[in-house]
């Protein structure tokens, strides 16, 4: 186990592009959700780039101190809770037309915005989403 920073530097020279922070990429979720639930404008290669924020947590929750992992994981829950009720689950069918999905221990690929709105929603409905059209 490992001290944030110590984590956030090893997950960079394992790919990911800074030695992020928990608070920063709880942050970054916490921002994509809000976006989900009042309807996301961007295309789906911007929202699956947002997706990672999450992938990166879940990396992190592998490596870190018990401390810290117990100190963020209520919130982290309640943003997850709130991507639940924001979202659909369709097993990552629609999201898999345009992007491979990772593993099924990363529940937040097999779902999809319940308010299809924008770019996101045009891309998802011709991938066979269904959901809440707020584009009218």
């Amino acid at each position: 186990m490992s001290t944030e920073s110590e984590v956030g530097e090893l997950l960079r020279r394992r790919g990911w592009r800074a030695a992020f922070t928990v608070a920063g990429r709880v942050e970054a979720w916490a921002a994509l959700v809000d976006s989900v639930e009042r309807g996301y404008h961007d295309d789906v290669y911007e929202y699956t780039n947002d997706l990672y924020c999450r992938n990166w947590l879940h990396e992190a929750w592998l490596l870190l101190d018990e401390h810290i992992v117990q100190l963020w994981t209520p919130q982290i829950r309640a943003v997850d809770d709130r991507y639940r009720a924001a979202t659909v689950y369709d097993d990552g069918q629609a999201l898999d037309r345009f992007h491979r999905l990772p593993g099924p221990d990363l529940w937040w690929w097999r779902r999809h915005p319940r308010l299809l709105t924008g770019d996101l929603g045009r891309s998802l409905r011709s991938a066979g989403a269904v959901g809440t059209d707020d584009d009218e």
